[in-house]
């Protein structure tokens, strides 16, 4: 039968439990976490706040007008008409998709700053009025 080895400060706790004690779930979670916190004030630039759907959006344009020029491929040349078929309505869909999502991921993000900017005017107040 093995003895486990006592802890430095004379418990006896499994290593689980040790570990289970030292370790940051609370960091692990606020740094894993996608949400900004409340208490975060800091001003961000426009690009910084609207870069994902506008490069969505750009890449759904790119990845449309390919499709177009792939499609418009079949109609003038006969030669690999099939291929040029098949693959250039597969890119306009798929460009069409993107630059949907990424116009429609704008006014989300709008939406989503004018409920932060509300929730840190409450949140201020509630601080001047409750902290006196």
């Amino acid at each position: 039968m093995e003895i486990p080895p006592k802890s430095p400060d004379g418990s006896e706790k499994s290593p689980q439990s040790k570990e289970l004690l030292t370790s940051n779930t609370a960091s692990t979670l606020c740094i894993s976490s996608r949400s900004e916190s409340v208490w975060t004030s800091a001003s961000r630039s426009k690009w910084d706040i609207y870069h994902k759907p506008v490069i969505v959006v750009s890449v759904g344009a790119a990845v449309f007008l390919f499709g177009m020029v792939i499609t418009s491929l079949s109609c003038i040349q006969s030669k690999n008409e099939k291929v040029y078929k098949m693959c250039g309505p597969a890119f306009l869909s798929l460009g069409l998709m993107l630059l949907v999502c990424g116009l429609v991921w704008i006014p989300i993000i709008r939406k989503k700053q004018k409920q932060r900017q509300k929730s840190q005017f409450l949140q201020s107040l509630k601080s001047f009025f409750f902290n006196r």
